[in-house]
């Protein structure tokens, strides 16, 4: 038990000295706080009286600001527009010890933004503003001759793909080649591109849902046993296959998590979980811990075992929070004390 509180410790301590670099769709989540106290007599919908706004990073930007919160080195690579949103974000993560030098400020892109009106922790309706046009190849030409010069001396690489244009294979391909010359481990958090090449890649963690459409096979309904769950070790088989990642992770919300790995069975990872009140932002930080406990000198196992908990902490949250060095470690040492089984180490 204290060999587990101790090697957690020393692991998550390393953690100070990584460094970083997060590429990927970046997005505003800007949230508005009221009350309602009567309905409006324009239409049948809620009077919210505002009471305070607040901005905060989204996307790619919140797995950035997941990364800072643990205690890393965190380094943002994406594209804003030249608006107003654009500069709100960047200050966002400038608040957030977020390094910002490596995004690019694009003329004729609007920035996501994704406005949630809220009443007493009611979320009213979501309101956004995005812009789904192709990055200009000039602009991906600065992109990635940027991310290639600025991957030297980075001890990770965690590719955030959204769906909104930044994640193509040009950039993946920038970022894998210049990994493997300096052996530094890349994640991928998917969407359902489904045609990106990903040879030499770590490790990729899509939902249940994204390993179905990923591997183009209909989704089934969960198994009890997600060891048991044959459609999904079958969509999983297929894009170990494809991708030949060192390791696939796929995260099942209250069930919490399969490993997959390249010659030893799959593992499931139950979730740790005390109370669960909000899911959201829970995969950001996930892929965070994953990412910074690899660079810090963790097996893919372990890596895992630790994201499991820093799930754990974030879940008990309301909103997309993050889970600090200091929670992870004290979630660990309750675990451990508690007689919880979290590490299964050689």
């Amino acid at each position: 038990m204290k060999n587990d509180i101790k090697w957690a410790r020393s692991l998550v301590e390393r953690f100070a000295r990584q460094k970083i670099m997060v590429v990927g769709d970046m997005m505003l989540d800007r949230y508005i706080y009221g009350v309602v106290t009567r309905i409006s007599p324009e239409a049948p919908v809620p009077v919210v009286r505002v009471g305070d706004e607040k901005n905060m990073p989204g996307g790619a930007a919140n797995v950035a600001r997941n990364v800072s919160a643990l205690g890393g080195r965190a380094y943002m690579h994406g594209v804003v527009g030249r608006d107003a949103a654009g500069a709100d974000l960047l200050q966002v993560l400038k608040n957030d010890r977020v390094g910002t030098r490596g995004i690019l400020r694009a003329a004729g892109i609007r920035t996501t933004v994704k406005t949630r009106i809220l009443a007493e922790r009611q979320q009213i309706v979501r309101v956004d503003w995005e812009d789904r046009r192709r990055l200009t190849l000039g602009v991906r030409s600065a992109f990635c001759a940027g991310l290639t010069r600025a991957m030297r001396g980075v001890s990770g690489v965690i590719i955030e793909d959204y769906g909104r244009g930044v994640v193509s294979q040009d950039v993946v391909d920038a970022i894998l080649r210049t990994a493997r010359r300096h052996a530094i481990p890349v994640a991928l958090d998917p969407k359902e591109n489904d045609t990106l090449q990903l040879t030499g890649i770590t490790v990729v963690k899509p939902n249940r849902k994204e390993t179905f459409a990923l591997a183009r096979l209909p989704e089934e309904p969960p198994c009890a046993d997600p060891l048991k769950d044959r459609p999904l070790l079958r969509a999983a088989d297929i894009l170990m296959k494809k991708w030949q990642p060192a390791f696939l992770l796929v995260t099942l919300g209250a069930q919490g998590m399969l490993v997959f790995f390249r010659n030893r069975p799959p593992r499931h990872m139950a979730a740790v979980a005390r109370e669960v009140f909000d899911m959201s932002g829970a995969g950001d930080t996930v892929i965070a811990t994953l990412l910074l406990a690899l660079a810090a000198g963790a097996d893919c196992e372990a890596a895992a075992e630790l994201a499991n908990c820093a799930a754990g902490v974030v879940v008990g949250k309301l909103g997309t929070a993050t889970c600090d060095d200091r929670e992870l470690l004290d979630y660990v040492e309750m675990l451990t004390r508690a007689g919880v089984k979290t590490f299964r180490r050689s």
